[in-house]
């Protein structure tokens, strides 16, 4: 006789754009249950619990007691009182990105989630996008990275600078891939819509040798989310919103030496019909089509029924909360520079 699977407690915190996408999901995974949801406009909490099959209360202190896990998806302020709130109750807690409002805060945050041995995973949903896992089973080292991430600016967000907003995505996988300390980085934005940097581009250094350039703008006509990794004979472009991960690699004339001038050597010189396509080999990653943010409930879900590791940890949502202010405020000090007439940029270390 089969034993009937145990089903997660589950509750949501903040119906906004994001969060009634937790709850849909949550309400379709054969793993959870979603057992209520919170939102101070009761009434748009209610239209969200009816269409999931729940209860709606108006604040997240009147869900019931024996909810086990909660994604916390209010505004980007109130993430550490609320995360906190359910932690120090011995709560499982997915919180949205950017992870708290301060650094201060994702520290403490951090620490409360070690103290009371429960999962705290940051919603970085970048990191389950199948382009990117398709990519891990390469073990690919990289040597340089080039990320765009553009689109319309999103009302939802005016409370927050494109770095926090966006370019965040891309600090957090760049760290993920890299696995390196940052030796040195140089920053530069605009601010078009308000007081807030619209546009930004960072370029990082790594202690490993490897270099990372992120754009990130939100005053674009259309969306483009898009990577490209370069190793040392190889590189992989990926483009996560058409969910497409093409590499190229050198071609067997170039791995076998069988073209001097290409491989440093004084003699000879390559075929006068040498297409460019003829030294490299590509093939297209086959991606499994599947929902990314699907792919990170059900990870949260599993890491806190069995006790798991979470995908995006805490600690890992810090580090990218860190490098995110470092970007903004040494992008504060460009522009400063730039009001005053002196363009230069040094690089910080």
């Amino acid at each position: 006789m089969n034993t009937p699977q145990r089903r997660l407690k589950v509750a949501v915190v903040g119906t906004g754009h994001l969060g009634k996408q937790h709850a849909r999901l949550y309400q379709s995974l054969p793993e959870a249950e979603l057992l209520a949801i919170a939102d101070l406009d009761l009434d748009r909490g209610r239209a969200v619990a009816e269409a999931h099959g729940t209860t709606a209360v108006a604040s997240h202190e009147e869900i019931p007691r024996d909810v086990e896990a909660v994604s916390v998806a209010v505004p980007t302020r109130e993430h550490f009182r609320v995360a906190s709130y359910f932690i120090e109750r011995g709560k499982h807690v997915l919180v949205e990105k950017p992870m708290t409002s301060t650094i201060d805060e994702a520290k403490a945050l951090v620490e409360l989630a070690r103290d009371h041995n429960v999962v705290l995973q940051v919603g970085h949903v970048e990191r389950f996008n199948p382009v990117l896992e398709a990519v891990d089973r390469f073990g690919i080292r990289p040597l340089f990275i080039e990320a765009h991430r553009i689109s319309p600016f999103r009302f939802r967000s005016a409370d927050i600078g494109v770095v926090m907003d966006l370019m965040i995505h891309d600090l957090d996988i760049v760290f993920h891939l890299v696995n390196s300390k940052v030796s040195s980085f140089l920053a530069t934005g605009v601010n078009v819509l308000g007081e807030l940097e619209d546009i930004a581009n960072v370029r990082l250094v790594f202690e490993s040798g490897c270099v990372a350039n992120l754009t990130a703008s939100r005053v674009a006509i259309k969306t483009q989310r898009t990577i490209r990794i370069f190793s040392r004979d190889s590189y992989v472009s990926l483009d996560y919103g058409m969910r497409k991960a093409t590499m190229f690699r050198k071609a067997a004339l170039l791995r076998e030496g069988k073209l001097p001038l290409l491989t440093g050597a004084k003699a000879g010189a390559p075929p006068e019909d040498l297409d460019f396509r003829d030294l490299v080999e590509s093939q297209e990653i086959e991606i499994p089509d599947e929902e990314p943010l699907r792919r990170e409930l059900a990870s949260f879900v599993d890491s806190a029924l069995h006790g798991k590791a979470p995908a995006v940890s805490g600690e890992e949502g810090l580090r990218a909360l860190e490098v995110s202010f470092a970007v903004v405020a040494e992008i504060r000090r460009y522009l400063d520079r730039i009001r005053n007439g002196d363009g230069s940029a040094p690089a910080r270390e």
